[in-house]
């Protein structure tokens, strides 16, 4: 293995489519509460408000808030329409600007389409893109939207779901990941014939960074302990500075303990004894391997929301980033993590009583009513998953219609 390192840096060589409401006039008076910023739980208890360090910039007129909704593969252009049409029955203020990217739209216009879309709005949606590993010469989309939009975190909230039987009960885990570089900087090449030289970055400047982002996300959310995640007894000068920069910060935070864990131990602890952890830091592979294995634990990839979190945009997706190309055209993909994703992001614009009023009909179908799809070892199709929400959020809002109406009422 070969290092190398200058000032606080190492490198290791190895169309618009509008989602209105189908509620009454009153409904738009109470769409107004949702830039309010309340912390208060969900009624079903099972996912709480998420709050950002980051100053949230998005693009909002009339109230209503433009999102850009990237098609992604596999499942993701028909996950994101039942999105859209969750959030017509919810009365979300939300519109949708809808670009076609995936693993097949590899131009640099499509590229930069996105990225204009994504700087215009400051928020998006996003499905799963494949990655093509057998072209050496293919540029994940993935990585060229987190790195030229700098979303330098990656948050996956991993929490047991009652009615969802696990080996693994009372989980909650939040696996937060340096998204910008590490062993994805795309640097490696062909020195001679069947030698490659890949390079790995590692930066004070952005280690420090995601330390503190989460620990101020450990200390927003009430959590009691954070773990940093990494290979310095191997990799001492780079993931070495990843280590030191996190100690440097977690000093700065007495009242959260901290602990540090190499990564192969934390891959046999988590699947053995996960409810030791908290929130976990790590550099941007590890986090993806760790984010992966923790997901398993809660339900799989159906289940799990990610966000991708930067100072100026966000880009909100499943958690696992598989893009269910074997489930396309199935009608049996779940559609949980998508949903659960749509809501964080209604929580980082501010409307956190509709992402309240799904989150609770979505946990309700799956927990109570037992609603779940294949994956989860239920029957039912995806279809039929997104109806049974919708039948449970339609008396909701046609309550919300009826206050409005008797509060205009009284006033007159």
């Amino acid at each position: 293995m070969l290092t190398g390192m200058v000032e606080n840096c190492v490198f290791i060589f190895v169309q618009t489519v509008d989602v209105s409401s189908q509620a009454d006039q009153f409904l738009n008076q109470w769409n107004q509460s949702c830039n309010k910023t309340s912390r208060v739980a969900a009624s079903s208890s099972i996912i709480q408000h998420k709050k950002y360090s980051t100053e949230p910039h998005f693009s909002k007129y009339g109230g209503r808030t433009t999102v850009t909704a990237l098609s992604g593969d596999g499942v993701g252009p028909e996950l994101l329409s039942y999105v859209q049409e969750i959030f017509r029955y919810a009365g979300v203020p939300v519109d949708f600007e809808e670009l076609e990217i995936n693993g097949s739209t590899t131009d640099e216009e499509t590229l930069r389409s996105a990225l204009l879309s994504v700087q215009r709005n400051g928020i998006a949606l996003k499905g799963n893109i494949e990655s093509k590993f057998d072209e050496p010469g293919f540029k994940s989309m993935n990585v060229e939207l987190r790195t030229q939009l700098e979303l330098f975190a990656s948050i996956v909230w991993c929490k047991s779901i009652p009615g969802v039987y696990t080996r693994h009960q009372g989980l909650d885990i939040i696996l937060i990941r340096e998204n910008t570089e590490g062993e994805y900087s795309n640097l490696e090449y062909q020195i001679v014939p069947g030698c490659i030289e890949n390079l790995k970055i590692i930066t004070e400047a952005k280690s420090t960074k995601i330390a503190k982002y989460a620990f101020e996300f450990a200390k927003t959310h009430g959590r009691k302990k954070v773990t940093a995640i990494h290979k310095a007894n191997i990799m001492k000068l780079g993931d070495g500075l990843f280590l030191e920069s996190c100690r440097k910060v977690a000093s700065q935070y007495p009242d959260i303990e901290f602990n540090d864990m190499i990564v192969d131990n934390a891959s046999m602890q988590m699947v053995s004894k996960p409810q030791q952890f908290d929130v976990l830091v790590m550099p941007n592979l590890y986090g993806n391997i760790l984010s992966n294995i923790t997901a398993g634990l809660v339900g799989g990839y159906g289940v799990v929301s990610g966000m991708n979190i930067g100072d100026d945009y966000a880009v909100f997706e499943m958690g696992t980033r598989s893009s269910g190309r074997s489930l396309k055209g199935k009608n049996i993909a779940n559609p949980t993590g998508m949903l659960l994703a749509s809501c964080d992001m209604l929580d980082y614009i501010g409307c956190n009583k509709h992402a309240e009023l799904i989150r609770d009909s979505v946990m309700k179908v799956m927990s109570v009513d037992k609603v779940q799809t294949p994956d989860l070892g239920g029957q039912a199709t995806t279809l039929e998953v997104i109806q049974a929400i919708i039948e449970d959020i339609k008396p909701k809002t046609t309550s919300w219609s009826t206050t409005a109406a008797q509060n205009v009422y009284s006033l007159r």
